[in-house]
């Protein structure tokens, strides 16, 4: 069994972070998110991925390498523009021969991995499997509709009056069925071929689709309020370990991660929280649910429930929280006179200020 891992997209939604970086590298505790997604594979037992990319092919490449550090043997397919799940099926033909494939959307996030539902459909071999989760928003997914049976009955991508509160979480699985279905079907009116259509097309034909709805915890990292909810998950299951500097005035509660080479003066931080490698605490609050990546500097700031890439600096700063803070940020208080805000923001950024 093999794996498609799909790693193109712009990532409007977390702009202006992607202006600069994939949306599936942004980290989360972190690490990427696209780890997570690979890291489940591997557990899973598959170790032959394909990963779909598109304009940052360079940085996802770059990140991954050939995937021998996290278990797997990876190949590139590059898709020229985003056309949709289906057409990364089709021009992944070559790479997935006749195998049986997992599809993994390397923004998406699923607690507890998905080694039970390759097991599981190693064993009956469904042509497609999918995973299903009740949602509050199901016209921004695609959305299924089962009978009294619970046989999936039909797909929907992003109905404007969804049949149900059922979305398709980002896994699903195939027999080499669905080769032909991605053959068959048309683009949809975003001119894109639709995994749904596909999908669809084999339950038109009377194949074997079965669905699991699951429980569990599942997000799709596409905007900054998910990816501080992943966040928070993630941290919650880190264990407390001191590997940098933590001098005799600091205060360290909870579960807290200081990784090798950063340096805690002065300061209270309760957890969960990580301090990356190299990064410096001065003086400053540093609240639950904040990961603090490499090479940063928090100087007289609090901070809290948020996100803090690399090489960025918070200096005097009074609160900070809620926050996705890019990579080589400078944050620091406006002058007291003039009391004005001075901002230099790029396109699609989104500010809150204090008066």
């Amino acid at each position: 069994m093999k794996a498609l891992v799909l790693s193109g997209g712009a990532g409007t939604r977390l702009r202006p972070i992607t202006h600069t970086s994939a949306k599936q590298l942004v980290p989360v505790a972190n690490k990427p998110v696209l780890f997570y997604g690979l890291e489940a594979i591997a557990d899973a037992g598959i170790t032959e991925v394909g990963i779909i990319v598109g304009d940052t092919a360079d940085e996802i490449r770059a990140a991954v390498g050939d995937g021998s550090a996290l278990g797997i043997q990876v190949t590139y397919i590059e898709q020229e523009a985003p056309l949709g799940l289906a057409h990364a099926v089709l021009i992944a033909r070559d790479f997935l021969g006749e195998d049986d494939f997992v599809m993994y959307l390397g923004d998406n996030f699923i607690v507890g991995g998905i080694t039970g539902l390759v097991e599981e459909f190693r064993a009956e071999r469904p042509d497609a499997q999918i995973l299903l989760t009740k949602v509050p928003n199901p016209t921004s997914f695609g959305v299924a509709e089962l009978d009294d049976q619970g046989r999936v009955r039909s797909l929907e991508e992003k109905p404007k009056q969804p049949k149900s509160d059922l979305a398709l979480v980002g896994v699903y699985l195939f027999t080499p069925a669905v080769h032909e279905a991605v053959r068959s079907i048309e683009p949809s009116w975003r001119g894109e071929l639709e995994i749904t259509h596909a999908i669809q097309w084999l339950i038109d034909q009377q194949r074997d689709v079965r669905s699991t709805t699951i429980s569990g915890y599942w997000k799709d990292t596409g905007n900054v309020t998910d990816m501080l909810e992943v966040n928070r998950s993630v941290l919650d299951t880190i264990e407390p370990q001191i590997d940098g500097q933590v001098d005799a005035e600091s205060e360290i509660i909870g579960r807290v991660r200081i990784e090798p080479g950063a340096k805690v003066t002065g300061s209270r931080i309760v957890g969960p929280v990580i301090i990356g490698a190299d990064s410096e605490v001065t003086d400053s609050y540093v609240g639950p649910y904040t990961s603090v990546s490499e090479e940063c500097r928090i100087a007289d700031t609090e901070i809290e429930y948020s996100i803090v890439l690399r090489g960025s600096s918070l200096t005097g700063v009074r609160r900070v929280e809620a926050s996705l803070i890019g990579r080589n940020v400078e944050v620091t208080p406006a002058p007291r006179n003039p009391a004005a805000h001075r901002l230099v923001l790029g396109d699609h950024s989104k500010v809150q200020i204090s008066s």
